[in-house]
């Protein structure tokens, strides 16, 4: 059970669909939904009711069973697993999200946020890259006129997410070769202050890279925290692959089950 923070759109519903997409492509089967912190009863279900409308399902298919003479036991463990779709924790969110679960009287297991992980820097790094703002491999002898020489990791949910951001962040450092340091979008004063370190330290262009899925924020912010450091922006991580991947391995590692293995790699 997808959790999708944010106000819902047209755009959130296609990046958390495409999300589960992936994830349903790495583990065939998997019964994937997705749930709104800011649904509704129509277009965006809210998570409280797809948590619910899942556990009248598994009644049913138990009781479908039963009246078939099928000896079957009563289902136990968990109705669905629940991963938030946020890249770093976010004590707000985090929390109405728990509330939401609660409140649904259903019998779910909530998951950590997605990082860090070495996956949220590779994607960091494509979308620089795709911006103009980093090359795509160090190792490649051309130069991007516009690479940027420090990144400012833009994060939410105060200084828990700036610490795990910063995380991620010193893996994003090694694959570019140029310092990264994390700043809060949601604290007054945290980008300037970070773009300021940065230049003081000697980098000169700048680039904000939004340690973001996306839906979690205003798209607004980032703009805005962009002209704050004075700097360009990428975009946020959004559905790259690596996020179905992630929500995928949450799911596993709650459930205790073997993650899937990459095709043609060795069972062991």
């Amino acid at each position: 059970m997808l959790a999708v923070p944010g106000t819902p759109g047209a755009a959130t519903r296609s990046l958390a669909e495409e999300v589960v997409s992936i994830a349903r492509s790495e583990l065939p089967g998997l019964d994937a939904r997705i749930g709104y912190l800011e649904g509704d009863e129509a277009e965006f279900p809210t998570l409280q009711a797809v948590l619910a409308h899942a556990a009248e399902e598994r009644a049913a298919r138990y009781e479908h069973a039963r009246a078939a003479g099928l000896d079957v036991k009563e289902p136990d463990g968990p109705v669905a697993v629940v991963v938030p779709l946020l890249a770093g924790p976010d004590g707000a969110l985090l929390r109405r999200i728990r509330q939401a679960v609660m409140d649904s009287r259903v019998a779910a297991d909530l998951t950590d946020v997605l990082g860090p992980h070495p996956l949220l820097a590779e994607g960091l790094h494509v979308r620089l890259s795709e911006a103009g703002l980093a090359r795509a491999d160090r190792a490649r002898l051309f130069t991007v006129a516009t690479a940027a020489d420090g990144i400012i990791l833009a994060s939410v949910g105060g200084d828990e997410a700036v610490q795990a951001a910063g995380i991620t962040g010193m893996l994003l450092a090694a694959r570019l070769a140029v310092p990264v340091m994390a700043a809060a979008l949601d604290q007054d004063g945290s980008i300037a202050a970070v773009a300021e370190q940065l230049r003081g330290s000697g980098s000169q262009q700048l680039a904000l890279a939004p340690y973001l899925i996306g839906p979690e924020i205003d798209p607004g912010l980032i703009e805005e925290a962009a002209k704050e450091a004075g700097c360009s922006a990428a975009e946020a991580l959004g559905p790259y692959p690596a996020i179905g991947k992630l929500a995928l391995a949450k799911y596993t590692t709650a459930l205790g089950i073997a993650p899937p293995q990459p095709q043609g790699a060795p069972v062991r």
